[in-house]
């Protein structure tokens, strides 16, 4: 039942969104919001939900790396690490002078800073899609510098607990190592081992066995990202690439787009809406006020700084900045690992929870926006 409440009310609000001139994906948020237990509290966070959930982001950040145009991807290399270092390096110096000013300590004030300048492209991919600009230069960039973006936080953020956290075991040398060992294999495994075994696997005489290989590849680079601490989501798309350069291309992107969308990625949307709370919003509202404008902000023009200063115009490079906003699950993942090692007070979790929310509505109208024209 819950399964049916979600796919009938994420269609309709989509149909909604896209009526008045908005991406869908806005109205599934919504829904997941509306739908949750912020309002009517119809439904509620539970495991099949959290699976089905993590299987739909996996599989739209696969089929982004389907539809990725390599070319484009190597072209822009050095806009995406401009892109990236810019989306970083301001919101961790807007995040931690607005934490001060909120009056938290220190060492609260670093990991926000570093909280806000994590990137989840899970939205923007979807936003992109709709709107048939995931190929583009602009889209490209955003792709590129994403995977760059978790690479750096990622090791900020275990360099921040070996120093500032109460996991003082954490070696900054090895968990650099797995992010190479990572990349090394995935790419070495896309270009020699992929093609031999989307070959060898479609010859067996089984119901869809290309869809079925693309997906063994899909979890098992996603899992393969997650055991050496890079974002599943980056394994997932690298292996969305690997298998656009096999002949199985064509077939398993006409095979997978219904899988993803008709059930895993709606129950994905609305997961995100699942976590909102208005429970002491009040209390914090100028908290959540004050850190969802300098989480916009400085992430649109970060990102579009870099993208401006390696040759994009201001259109283009604002389209960008727009794409790199969204926090997602990315940034919850990091407030959670805040939060165990002592770096975010409990206290501030629901406003920060909320303001990855908001960073998360805003995207879907801000690309719709910024990419007008182009």
């Amino acid at each position: 039942m819950t399964l049916s409440l979600i796919l009938v009310v994420t269609k309709l609000a989509g149909d909604a969104a896209a009526r008045l001139g908005q991406p869908s994906v806005l109205g599934k948020l919504l829904a997941g919001i509306l739908i949750g237990p912020a309002v009517l509290g119809w439904v509620h966070e539970e495991e099949l939900l959290r699976v089905f959930s993590e299987i739909g982001v996996l599989l739209l950040m696969f089929i982004a790396g389907l539809e990725t145009d390599l070319k484009q991807l190597r072209d822009n290399w050095r806009t995406s690490a401009a892109v990236a270092f810019g989306g970083i390096i301001i919101p961790i110096i807007g995040g931690y002078s607005a934490a001060l000013t909120l009056g938290l300590g220190q060492s609260q004030a670093l990991f926000l800073g570093l909280l806000l300048s994590a990137t989840s492209v899970s939205i923007t991919v979807q936003t992109l899609k709709e709107m048939n600009r995931l190929r583009s230069r602009e889209g490209a960039a955003i792709l590129g510098a994403a995977i760059i973006d978790d690479v750096v936080v990622v090791l900020m953020l275990a360099f921040m607990l070996s120093f500032l956290g109460t996991d003082t075991g954490a070696s900054l040398v090895w968990v650099a190592g797995k992010k190479l060992i990572f990349f090394g294999v995935s790419i070495a495994a896309a270009w020699f081992l992929v093609p031999w075994f989307m070959k060898l696997f479609g010859k067996l005489r089984v119901t869809e066995a290309a869809l079925s290989g693309s997906l063994i590849i899909c979890f098992g680079f996603a899992y393969f990202a997650e055991f050496m601490g890079v974002a599943g989501i980056i394994g997932a798309f690298i292996a969305g690439i690997s298998v656009s350069i096999t002949p199985s291309k064509p077939k398993v992107e006409a095979r997978i787009e219904p899988l993803a969308y008709a059930l895993f990625v709606p129950v994905f949307f609305v997961s995100i809406g699942l976590k909102v709370s208005f429970e002491d919003v009040l209390d914090q509202l100028w908290m959540i006020i004050l850190l969802s404008i300098t989480a916009v902000l400085t992430k649109w023009i970060g990102g579009g700084l870099g993208a401006r200063l390696t040759g994009f115009s201001v259109r283009s490079s604002s389209a960008i900045g727009a794409g790199m906003v969204s926090r997602g699950e990315v940034a919850l993942i990091l407030a959670a690992t805040g939060l165990a090692s002592g770096l975010l007070s409990e206290s501030y979790f629901t406003a920060v929870v909320l303001v990855v929310m908001v960073t998360t509505l805003i995207t879907p109208p801000l690309l719709k926006f910024t990419n007008r024209g182009l």
